[in-house]
Formats: C-alpha cells, structure tokens, sequence
C-alpha cells in the first residue's frame, strides 16, 4: 500500500468523498536543501549511516547546477573546509541561489574574502555563520514572486519547499474561503498564505515566533503596500493565551477582541496541533488546517469533534519519500 491509498484509508472516517492527489515532477522540485559536509561530500543523514553525495536530484535545476563547482571549490581550499559542518541551500523563480555556510570557528578577513570571491564567481547570495557571528555578500533576504506578490525569505526561518506545488496550494487554500470576514493564523511564517489571503479578508491577524519570518513579513508588507494584515511574535500558546486576556507587549496593542474572526488558519510543525490551540480554534467556524504529517493531522482531526471535514487535498511535496502535505478545511456543525 501507498502513502496515497494509506491516507485514502484513514480519512473515511471523516471524509467520504475521494480525495484529490496533486503530484509534483520526482525531480528537481525542492527549493530549499540542507547537507552537512563530511569527508569532502555533501552529506545526510541515512537510517543507519551518512549518505555521501556529490549532487542531489530532488534539488532544483539552479542548486544542482552550483553544487559540484561549489563542492570542488571548498575542498581545494583547507580555509573554506576547516570546520566547515554544513552547507544549506535556497533557490527563488529567478533561479536565484542563497548559499549558507555554517563553520565551527571564527570566520576571519581571509575566510570572507574568498567567500566574497566564490559570491562573484558563480552569482551567489552567500552567507557564513559561525557562534554569534554572521556574514553575507550581498544581503540577508531571498526575494520570490509568489501568486504576484514579492515575498522574503532568509538562511534560518521556514519556507515551503517545492518550487511546483507552492502557488497551486495557495490557490486552494484562496479557493476554501467562502463568506470571509477577518482572519486569525498561527504558524505563518514569512506570510506565504497571508499575503494572497489578505485580499481577500477585511483583516488578517498573523502570528509566528520565529524572529526572522516576522521581518521577512515586515518586509514583504511594505514591499507590496499591505495595509490590512496585523502581526505579533507570539508563539502559538502564547496567541492562545492571548485570548483568554494575557497581556503582550509584542501584541503592539492590537485589539485581538475587535476583531470578527470567520476563519483560522493553522500550519504547524510535525509535531501537530498542542491542546492549547485546538481548545482555541475549535471556537471558529471555519479552520483551514495545513499538515505536512497525517499521523498528527488525523490526531488532531480526531479531537475536534464539533467541526467536520468539508474539503481535503494532498499535494505530494516530497516525491519518493512517506511523506505528504494536506490541505483541507473543516467546517463547524
């Protein structure tokens, strides 16, 4: 059995409908890679051993192209490979590359000089990280037109991975809202969905804890002259707590009681949804749940019992792996 007749399996019990599959090429669809770097090779981390590479197929066209010239140029250099630990990679639609190169040791005028080279020789946004100390060659952020608007991204916040599927889930979460009136979303990141969703609510209210996805939003707010999204750093028990009357400084005095919520938003980790937030949600009429895990989703699904499963999509992020993303929307009853 697959992962796509496995979860076929699990969700009849609270969807009867067939759910649509929205599959992604097997290669060349991940925008976003990270490697260690051992014994002169990318490297990850295998069941049982590292697997040593050269190159990797899943990578988009850009990051394969520059991974073997970049490789080569690191192990010919005994100042761009010592304590060098691990080696991540970003793309954008412009074929774009950030690099990011994190070292166990002081990062000196000399490392930074053939970094400043390696950036010149082969267009990269390249920046070195060691303990409190960061560097870049050009700036911190990776810009990416998404659904026509320009968002941001740096070295060490989330962003979807899949270059194919991105826009498509985005145009199915839009295509979800009916009847939209203020929206509440926990976990957004660098604004991925709320920027498009936020034409299409009167307000948005985003929240994420991550300190670098809220400047990446910030930025993107300013970029493309949004006026109607509200934002906090709060974690999601602490947006939770928010509304049983705990005071935040990092709330920026947003009236969270103004607000007339039709929907939430929820895009959590692996781990799924806490206690905290399902008590919270299951308040709104409406949740649009996003899940990259259907073992935590099913969970959660489980625990809200007022609300039914009125539309669910998969869309196949990690071709040959387990893995699955779920998009779906669960209605209050």
């Amino acid at each position: 059995m697959n992962k796509f007749e496995k979860f076929n399996n699990e969700i009849k019990t609270y969807f009867r409908s067939e759910v649509v599959t929205n599959l992604s090429p097997s290669t060349s669809h991940r925008s976003r890679c990270e490697f260690s770097y051992y014994d002169n090779h990318y490297a990850m981390h295998g069941p049982n051993k590292k697997l040593l590479l050269k190159s990797f197929p899943s990578a988009a066209s850009c990051i394969k192209k520059v991974m073997p010239r970049l490789i080569k140029e690191i192990n010919n250099s005994s100042e761009l490979n010592e304590r060098l630990f691990q080696i991540n990679f970003r793309s954008n639609k412009d074929n774009k590359v950030m690099v990011t190169l994190i070292y166990h040791k002081k990062i000196n005028e000399s490392l930074i000089a053939l970094i400043n080279n390696l950036s010149k020789k082969y267009d990269l946004l390249l920046i070195a990280r060691s303990k409190n100390f960061v560097y870049s060659t050009n700036q911190m952020y990776l810009d990416n037109l998404i659904d026509g608007y320009i968002n941001y991204q740096t070295d060490n916040c989330f962003y979807q991975p899949n270059k194919f599927l991105l826009e498509m889930m985005i145009e199915k979460v839009s295509e979800m809202v009916i009847n939209p009136k203020d929206l509440l979303e926990i976990y957004c990141g660098v604004g991925t969905f709320t920027l498009s969703l936020s034409k299409i609510f009167s307000k948005v209210f985003a929240t994420e804890n991550n300190r670098s996805a809220i400047k990446c939003l910030k930025k993107a707010m300013n970029e493309n002259q949004i006026h109607n999204i509200m934002h906090a750093r709060l974690s999601a028990e602490e947006v939770c707590d928010a509304f049983h009357g705990k005071k935040f400084f990092r709330l920026n005095e947003i009236d969270i009681n103004s607000l007339d919520i039709s929907h939430v938003l929820v895009d959590p980790p692996r781990s799924g949804l806490t206690y905290e937030v399902i008590d919270l949600i299951k308040n709104f009429k409406n949740i649009i749940y996003i899940s990259c895990n259907p073992e935590t989703y099913l969970r959660d699904i489980k625990k809200l019992k007022n609300h039914k499963l009125k539309n669910v999509e998969i869309f196949d992020q990690f071709p040959n792996t387990e893995h699955l993303e779920i998009v779906s929307l669960l209605e209050a009853s």
